[in-house]
């Protein structure tokens, strides 16, 4: 199905300082993304999808995070590279969406200079030639009269006009691949399907591959090749969107799942996920992390040391607890 590989994530760990201590945010990361493929990784808030980002760009302090595992792209290891080499990947090889593209541009700079920063550092062109490759990728990202937004500060565009600059800033240099961190946040339905639909198009026509980091399972469903569910800093299952959407096994999938909203009457409830995710300091270390938030399932079906299995081709699912979980009704028995 895929061509070929470009990124493997081999046991990453990330900690953050604080108060002196080192607390662990994303925990024994395996991951691989491959070329013409869109993966999402689906998770609530503060489940480590945007650290496992930063972490693959370099992007964090290293007097403030410490980082262990390996990263490969193109055979080399991203976390052993000093920020000199890292920079020859970063706009060329893999380009990055980020999450607010209002914070992500520069409010003092047109947005031709900014669309142009990285060809004016990974080329040679001339202006001229900037100038012309600008304007290309702004009607490529579907922006109608380019030459006069070109012109325009950030403030003057409306929000889905802001995030296509940005993302044409990541495709700039056709990198092979893209990490696109929440590109739909705060955008209103019909914009953000027409911004799905362009990450889809330009995967397609650069033949790259996405990360594409979210927290909305239909995005998920309409666009991903394989999804990898994340919490509490871990992978809980990892598997194509059928796999995953037509067979979730692990209890956290299935209740993200539950929680979606239906086409059911209007006397059914939403079903709300127990607690939340645990702030990093009160993490636990060990077992089953998501256990105290399905409390009706005993500690006994739970793995002591969690570890993904193998269920089916591609498909992974960490715990054995899967084998008996289930959802009590509201009298406590099992539905």
């Amino acid at each position: 199905m895929f061509k070929d590989r470009l990124l493997s994530i081999e046991n990453v760990n990330t900690s953050f300082k604080m108060d002196g201590k080192f607390y662990s945010a994303i925990k024994n990361i395996n991951l691989n993304i491959n070329r013409d493929e869109i993966l999402s990784i689906v998770g609530e808030s503060g489940c480590g999808k945007s650290t496992l980002a930063e972490t693959i760009m370099g992007l964090l302090n290293p007097e403030e995070a410490k980082v262990s595992g390996k990263i490969y792209f193109n055979k080399k290891d991203l976390i052993q590279m000093d920020e000199k080499e890292l920079n020859t990947y970063r706009g060329i090889k893999i380009g990055m969406i980020f999450q607010d593209p209002l914070s992500a541009l520069d409010p003092l700079k047109r947005i031709e200079e900014q669309v142009a920063e990285s060809l004016l550092y990974h080329t040679n062109e001339t202006s001229g030639e900037r100038h012309k490759r600008v304007l290309y990728l702004l009607n490529k990202v579907g922006i109608d009269k380019p030459d006069l937004i070109a012109h325009e500060f950030p403030h003057q565009l409306s929000g889905g006009m802001r995030q296509r600059v940005v993302i044409a800033m990541a495709i700039a240099c056709e990198p092979d691949l893209i990490i696109a961190d929440e590109p739909t946040t705060a955008l209103d339905v019909t914009i953000q399907a027409q911004i799905l639909d362009l990450l889809k198009k330009i995967q397609s026509e650069n033949h790259c591959g996405i990360i594409l980091i979210t927290h909305d399972l239909g995005v998920v469903a309409e666009t991903a090749d394989r999804v990898a569910v994340m919490y509490a800093g871990q992978i809980v299952e990892l598997g194509d969107v059928k796999q995953v959407f037509n067979n979730p096994k692990h209890p956290y999938t299935r209740s993200l799942l539950r929680s979606m909203p239906q086409n059911s009457t209007i006397d059914d409830h939403l079903y709300v996920i127990e607690g939340s995710v645990p702030s990093l300091k009160k993490m636990p270390t060990d077992g089953d992390l998501f256990a105290p938030r399905i409390p009706w399932v005993p500690m006994s079906e739970h793995e002591e040391h969690p570890k993904m299995h193998e269920l089916d081709s591609g498909h992974w699912v960490r715990c054995t607890c899967y084998k008996n979980f289930y959802f009590p009704d509201k009298d406590g028995s099992a539905v």
